[in-house]
């Protein structure tokens, strides 16, 4: 049963107002809540341990399959395996993401490992919201890891979002590109009171003509913590950008560590960071519009992690 505060978290991570049409699976409290398959997209229950397989055929477009992931009860953990295989020439959107509610004193987590093997000449899109609720002094946990092996000529778009109530986060993500492929990674996070996050990324650029563009916004306010640590490794012939970029506020920490490395003198790689306070002129011109100081760094801050 699918109630009204299952339909919040659902919204939150999933941008999701009623139960979807097409494919998708909706896990609840470490059981499914619902599930459909359509004549292109197949999902299947795992044998072995939790999880699902996601079978998109060859030449699949226009087509989207959503799997949120909800926590209503406080002391579930769980850990679910994903796989997904993405057929030859298919371009579809997979929007993913875990919602935990926890309102209870024990703590509630979600480690969730993906796979993806994306076929040739393939094109996804993939979203994953991370969205944290609930007045009870049990910890929000989620531990995502994403594993992708991009065939030959194959896109691959991440859109990693975690903006608020997670107490507490490794995010694992790791790559192989072939010959000519491509991966497009926007992570957007904001930390605030005790909570932790840390991001680990690594990039194998083993084909020729691959190219990678990662992109890190954050930003930690009171007293968080924010580590990241993106690694791009050229191959082969290959292109790849790292750029992340923080602001911190109160009495936050950042660390950002983004390494780059070339076994290939055709390599090219780049990679850039900052870490800085709000900009000063842009509050006071804000501020002359009418709003006062903390209003003023909303808009910022939202502006910042579009």
């Amino acid at each position: 049963m699918i109630g009204k505060l299952d339909m919040e978290l659902l919204e939150q991570v999933a941008d999701l107002h009623e139960i979807p049409a097409g494919a998708y699976n909706i896990r609840k409290n470490s059981e499914a809540a619902g599930r459909a398959s359509t004549e292109h997209i197949t999902i299947s229950s795992k044998e072995d341990k939790p999880g699902i397989d996601i079978f998109i055929k060859p030449g699949t477009k226009n087509e989207s399959v959503h799997l949120p992931v909800i926590i209503t009860e406080a002391g579930i953990t769980e850990t679910v395996y994903n796989d997904f295989y993405i057929g030859e020439d298919a371009d579809v959107l997979i929007v993913a993401g875990c919602g935990i509610h926890n309102g209870g004193d024990e703590k509630s987590e979600h480690d969730g490992i993906h796979r993806f093997f994306v076929g040739k000449n393939a094109r996804v899109k993939y979203v994953e919201k991370h969205y944290g609720s609930g007045d009870g002094n049990g910890q929000r946990v989620m531990n995502p890891t994403t594993i992708l092996n991009l065939e030959e000529n194959s896109v691959c778009e991440l859109e990693m979002v975690q903006i608020k109530g997670v107490d507490s986060t490794i995010r694992d993500s790791r790559a192989t590109l072939a010959k000519g492929a491509k991966i497009i990674v926007t992570e957007r996070l904001m930390t605030h009171g005790h909570q932790m996050a840390r991001s680990d990324m690594e990039i194998q650029l083993d084909g020729e003509g691959s190219s990678a563009q990662i992109v890190s916004r954050s930003v930690a306010r009171d007293d968080s913590e924010q580590v990241f640590n993106p690694r791009a490794v050229g191959n082969a012939a290959c292109a790849a950008h790292i750029q992340c970029d923080s602001i911190i506020m109160d009495t936050a920490r950042i660390r950002s560590i983004p390494e780059i490395a070339a076994n290939h003198a055709e390599a090219q790689i780049i990679h850039e960071a900052a870490i800085g306070r709000i900009n000063n002129d842009q509050l006071v011109k804000l501020m002359s519009f009418g709003m006062d100081e903390t209003e003023a760094e909303e808009v910022i801050i939202q502006g910042f992690l579009r």
